[in-house]
């Protein structure tokens, strides 16, 4: 038995449960957050991966948390901790493998005014300031409500009452309507250029989605438009220093945290109709929660695993809950910044390679039914041009994604990569994959890999292993389609649960498998905080 009896405990440390535990310990609740793994920080890990070279090795970029409410009531403490996000002048910006890129400023007409040049005459820069006034202006009270509120609670319906008296209920229909449409019907409704499309078109495979399915549009030109306008930041000297300070923020407000604590089982007990909990099962051993269990786990995990005796309707939704494409990571560490044939790019943050939109969309297809992508869109992250301080002096990082996976190999799309009899991502695969990264690169940046000091690559498989919530290697722990998002993620209640609250009255379940979905904005982990504290 343990000494330490808190109010709250936590189970998972990605950044929701962190979000949720220090807020909480401000607030004067006692928290106790368990850890599976050897480190706190779930899906922000960093690492020295070669010496004097420090990789965020899974998520890296903070776009969302900055603009979160977590953070604003947050900041002053990480500041004080010493967390410092770092910006560009530059947001994203797109590489054909002709040579052909841009390099976006941090400001929508800059940009706007740069697409016009350079896809001339197609007027693309007027339709990206339509976007922007619509996406960020006249719909952002409600896009962004939808995201930020419980699904719910009282305030969405505050929310929807307003807009329904400010667009009537056709207004209302046609934004469900349009928020339902496929990227690739919006882009060539409202795009000229092909350049154009490619350039947006990467952005869909953020949310795991692609641009032919539902809702992709809305996904797609969100997530640009955002990124455009607000930039992507990055935590100076790595996103470790965000989870220390949190994890400090925690345990000076009395909190405790951890680590290589898998929790077995939740102990609940039947309370007339309701059923509660007590607290969890670490290893045989008691943990005592006297008022929550909040669970940051995958709806397999929670109602398979954790919790017994909930009911067969809501079993069997989770089992049915569905996971996306796999993901892929490659790292490398250069001597030298890489020889772009386009050099502005070298100040970019992010940049991706693909021919065009119709390759991203063949490229989804292929990882769909099984098929390593012949030509994969790569997101070139690069840290460095923010944060100097990750590389030895002179030296370059570059962070690198593909989105387009099958978690179960059926062939290659090139017939260069022998697929292992039994379907399932080995060494072997993962480093001829990686290969083919390393080949597309050189194509826009000639001579690259005779700067490389070291490269690692992580498979889906790989993902998986480093933090279980990853199904498949999927990096958004579920598909966000239209059956799997909002009210519906993830998935829609039943038998009195409703938005974070879980059949049993005192268990919560928070983290990217919940509403608002994947990313780094701690939204699900600071509106249970605020549930819990008003208790």
């Amino acid at each position: 038995m343990t000494a330490f009896k808190p109010q709250v405990i936590i189970v998972g440390s990605g950044i929701n449960s962190l979000v949720c535990a220090a807020l909480l310990a401000k607030w004067g609740k006692s928290v106790l957050v368990l850890e599976r793994n050897a480190v706190l920080g779930g899906c922000i890990r960093t690492e020295a991966l070669f010496p004097g070279y420090t990789h965020d090795v899974l998520s890296c970029w903070y776009p969302l948390f900055l603009g979160s409410p977590a953070y604003q009531e947050l900041k002053p403490a990480l500041e004080k901790a010493g967390v410092e996000f770092l910006h560009s002048d530059y947001s994203t910006g797109l590489v054909q493998p002709n040579g052909k890129g841009i390099a976006l400023k941090r400001e929508m007409l800059a940009a706007s005014l740069q697409l016009d040049e350079v896809a001339a005459g197609a007027n693309d820069g007027e339709a990206l300031m339509r976007m922007a006034q619509q996406i960020l202006h006249e719909d952002a009270a409600l896009i962004f409500g939808l995201l930020g509120h419980n699904p719910y609670g009282f305030g969405m319906l505050k929310l929807l009452f307003s807009e329904w008296r400010k667009r009537g209920i056709d207004g209302l229909t046609a934004f469900a309507g349009s928020s339902l449409e496929t990227f690739r019907r919006w882009a060539e409704r409202e795009l000229q250029s092909d350049f154009s499309r490619a350039l947006i078109a990467p952005w869909v495979l953020h949310t795991g989605l692609g641009p032919d399915d539902a809702s992709s549009a809305l996904i797609g030109k969100l997530t640009f438009a955002a990124v455009v306008a607000g930039g992507m930041p990055v935590v100076k000297g790595g996103s470790i220093r965000l989870v220390d300070a949190l994890k400090g923020i925690i345990e000076q407000h009395g909190g405790q945290l951890i680590t290589d604590a898998h929790v077995d089982r939740i102990i609940t007990h039947q309370r007339g109709k309701k059923s509660r909990t007590s607290g969890v099962i670490v290893a045989g051993q008691i943990y005592h929660a006297s008022e929550a269990v909040v669970c940051n786990v995958t709806p397999q995990q929670l109602y398979g695993h954790l919790l017994g005796n909930v009911p067969d309707a809501v079993r069997q939704r989770a089992q049915n809950y569905r996971y996306g494409r796999g993901g892929m990571q490659v790292h490398f560490a250069l001597n030298h910044p890489p020889p772009w044939r386009e050099p502005e790019l070298r100040h970019v943050p992010l940049v991706h390679l693909t021919e065009s939109m119709e390759q991203v969309c063949l490229s989804v297809t292929q990882a769909n039914n099984g098929y390593l992508p012949g030509h994969p869109t790569l997101a070139i992250g690069q840290p460095t041009a923010l944060d100097p301080s990750r590389a030895p002096a002179g030296g370059w990082i570059l962070w690198v994604q593909m989105q387009e996976l099958p978690t179960h190999l059926k062939g290659d799309a090139l017939g260069e990569i022998p697929i292992p009899a039994d379907g399932k991502w080995n060494n072997a695969v993962r480093e001829a994959m990686a290969d083919r990264v390393q080949a597309r690169l050189e194509t826009v940046m000639p001579g690259f890999s005779s700067s490389i000091v070291g490269r690692k690559a992580y498979s889906p498989a790989d993902l998986q292993a480093l933090n279980s919530n990853l199904s498949g290697g999927d990096p958004y722990s579920g598909i966000c389609s239209p059956d799997q998002f909002f009210w519906l993620r993830p998935f829609a209640a039943s038998q009195g649960t409703k938005g974070y609250q879980t059949p049993v009255s005192n268990v919560f379940h928070i983290g990217a498998s919940t509403h608002p979905g994947p990313g780094l904005s701690g939204t699900s982990g600071y509106l249970v905080a605020r549930r819990l504290a008003r208790r």
